[in-house]
């Protein structure tokens, strides 16, 4: 039988006293982390938002107004052979650049030459016939003072002589027309220009009858564009025009990216096309280059006014939204604020302001998705965009 000291483990007071140790320690961190959890963190700033900023400025801003056209050669000439006969020789290349009165076929002659000499030999002898009759006619007017002549046969003898002459000078245009159908086998071109593709063949039969010319020459210099622009630019255009203005014209490639050349608006058309609301115009270039080619679509920009010292901003910058336009402005504090706007023109990638920003304002041009009022920014070099050409939009 066991000692009545031995007794159980829990019932020794060492066994107890580290027991109870060991509660408190836990109760005490318990109360420790519970009192760590409720005391207040400072909250941490925001992370700045970076954005690409730049600065509005100052400058003159030219209103351009954009259209669509075609190049227009002011003069198109389809040579066509005015004589029959056979094309003896062809005096140009395909694509050469002629001049007025330059050689370009010509059409075997001989048998043009034939009919001359023939209206020639006709002339020769009924001048012959005619110096005849009016030696006749003086003949018997002398008999006929004397008495010797009868006066009906001096009649008929002063209008056998007036026949002659008549033939004499029938005979005389026979000759001329002779000889004008000499000179159209000499095919020349009636313009300066370039000439086209060959239409006939060397050594052909041709005739004035045949619906194909020879070759078409096309005048390259000077040189028309038409365009259109919509009816409701017209007091733009006009008032460029008023008083004798001539609004400079800028061809440029059809997505606008590329120019050919500058020229001057030449005519305004006198009617709006009703079926689209569209009123036509020609500008003329010198086209001393050949930048212009006959046929080709470009893009046509008409200068009507240039706007002096303006605030602008890259067009980028400016949003929409269902108060109008607006756009974001960095404040000292580096922190954004909303500013409404009131915008004019947009061209070449900059926007006309003329409410809402001043010069030398710092604007954000690139990340606005990512902003709201107050929002705190990191100011970036701004990304590397192609300006856009908002064809020149007129000023609201």
């Amino acid at each position: 039988m066991k000692s009545a000291t031995a007794r159980a483990p829990w019932r020794r007071p060492l066994f107890r006293a580290l027991v109870l140790a060991a509660l408190g320690c836990v109760l005490l961190s318990y109360a420790l982390a519970a009192r760590s959890a409720a005391r207040p963190t400072p909250p941490s700033a925001p992370p700045s938002i970076p954005v690409g900023v730049e600065t509005a400025s100052r400058r003159d801003l030219p209103i351009w107004l954009a259209g669509v056209g075609a190049v227009q050669p002011l003069n198109t000439v389809n040579v066509k052979v005015r004589v029959d006969g056979q094309l003896q020789q062809v005096a140009f290349t395909e694509g050469q650049e002629v001049r007025g009165g330059d050689l370009l076929a010509q059409i075997d002659p001989r048998p043009l030459q034939a009919q001359l000499k023939q209206a020639e030999a006709n002339l020769a002898k009924d001048q012959a016939q005619a110096v005849h009759a009016q030696a006749d006619l003086k003949r018997f007017n002398d008999l006929a003072q004397s008495g010797y002549a009868p006066k009906m046969q001096i009649d008929q003898l002063r209008a056998q002589a007036a026949s002659m002459d008549a033939t004499v000078q029938a005979d005389r245009a026979a000759i001329d027309a002779a000889s004008l159908q000499l000179d159209f086998a000499r095919i020349t071109s009636p313009i300066d220009g370039r000439v086209g593709l060959r239409q006939i063949d060397p050594g052909a039969i041709v005739h004035a009858s045949d619906q194909n010319g020879l070759v078409t020459v096309t005048q390259m210099q000077p040189i028309a564009v038409l365009f259109s622009l919509p009816q409701d630019a017209l007091p733009d255009i006009r008032a460029a025009m008023k008083d004798g203005g001539v609004p400079d014209v800028v061809a440029e490639t059809r997505d606008g990216k590329r120019p050919l050349s500058r020229g001057k608006l030449a005519v305004l058309d006198s009617q709006v096309d009703a079926s689209n609301g569209q009123i036509r115009l020609k500008a003329q270039f010198t086209n001393e280059d050949r930048a212009l080619w006959p046929g080709e679509f470009v893009s046509a920009r008409l200068l009507v006014r240039t706007e002096k010292n303006v605030v602008v901003v890259p067009a980028r910058a400016v949003l929409r939204g269902q108060n109008g336009p607006y756009l974001y402005v960095v404040k000292p504090d580096q922190t954004v604020e909303l500013r409404n706007l009131t915008v004019g023109a947009t061209v070449d990638g900059f926007t006309a302001i003329r409410t809402g920003v001043q010069a030398d304002d710092k604007i954000v041009v690139d990340g606005q998705s990512r902003l709201v009022a107050g929002t705190r920014i990191e100011a970036k070099k701004p990304a590397q965009t192609s300006a856009s050409v908002a064809g020149g939009a007129v000023a609201q």
